[in-house]
């Protein structure tokens, strides 16, 4: 029996959901509750007009964020949730909602959805859990799978990340201390943009970093190089990103000059001071004899 007023959704407030079905938040899933139906309406929004298009999740848990996605007009969305004890809670909004909210119950990490969400325009929109963001992230792009075929099967994703993890997704050159490896792959294939934080006062429970919601949006056509050859070069080069490139690349070939010059970049130069250009003619030259 519900013992608060329903939302404006007609469902019951989350704070009810999780206390009726015992939904503790677990520390060893990276669960951290979204509870303020408005914040989780500001995410929704921000991955555009969803009607017509199917909206992959990560991590519902009590469904926050489905249920805005729901109100806010997405034709479907696969919410994917490891966590048995979301389930009913789940089934409850998928009730209130027939034949939109296809929940999955299945580890992300690993995980293929693109059998399940049909022809038309897919979004991935996810509070994700910390534990795994990267990873996940990472497997969009390609990385995990060595995926060449390009552009990917969503065509957009709004995901929240921790501050940190965020600065580091859109930094380039000119952010020398946050630009890396996932700067470098996420520039190269993506447009990826911070839109706006997230307090830890908004979470249950409050995590100790602030959070930033990330827009990225696949580039049609990026420069062209293979995969693993990019993540070799990125690897070595910021392995040792103190140390100019003619010492750092020995760990991705035994003739960093001839690499170097073959991608036209100065022996002296460092990893944090290369464009993602840069990083591509690296791998380009890899690929051709390093």
């Amino acid at each position: 029996m519900t013992t608060e007023p329903l939302s404006a959704d007609g469902l019951p407030p989350l704070r009810e959901v999780v206390r009726r079905h015992g939904l503790e938040p677990k520390k060893a899933l990276g669960q951290n509750f979204l509870f303020d139906l408005n914040l989780t309406g500001r995410i929704a929004r921000a991955a555009g007009a969803l009607d017509g298009v199917t909206v992959v999740e990560v991590g519902p848990g009590p469904g926050g964020l489905t249920r805005a996605l729901l109100a806010a007009g997405a034709q479907r969305v696969v919410a994917i949730e490891r966590d048995p004890r979301a389930l009913p809670a789940l089934a409850e909004i998928a009730a209130h909602y027939p034949g939109r909210l296809d929940v999955i119950d299945a580890d992300a990490v690993g995980f293929d959805p693109r059998p399940l969400v049909g022809d038309g325009p897919v979004r991935i929109v996810a509070n994700l859990p910390y534990n795994v963001a990267t990873v996940l992230l990472t497997g969009w792009l390609g990385a995990e799978t060595r995926d060449e075929v390009w552009p990917p099967w969503w065509e957009s994703a709004t995901l929240m990340f921790q501050r940190e993890v965020a600065e580091r997704i859109v930094a380039d050159e000119g952010d020398r201390a946050n630009y890396g490896r996932l700067g470098v792959l996420c520039g190269w294939r993506t447009q990826a943009t911070i839109l706006f934080d997230v307090a830890p006062s908004a979470f249950v429970p409050p995590p100790k970093v602030t959070s930033s919601i990330v827009h990225l949006r696949p580039r049609p056509a990026p420069l062209p190089c293979r995969i693993a050859d990019l993540e070799r070069v990125t690897r070595a080069a910021f392995g040792q990103r103190r140390k100019m490139l003619r010492q750092s690349l020995k760990a991705a070939t035994p003739d960093p000059a001839r690499l170097l010059a073959a991608a036209g970049l100065p022996e002296t130069a460092r990893a944090e001071e290369i464009p993602v250009a840069g990083f591509v003619a690296l791998a380009r030259a890899l690929e051709a004899g390093g």
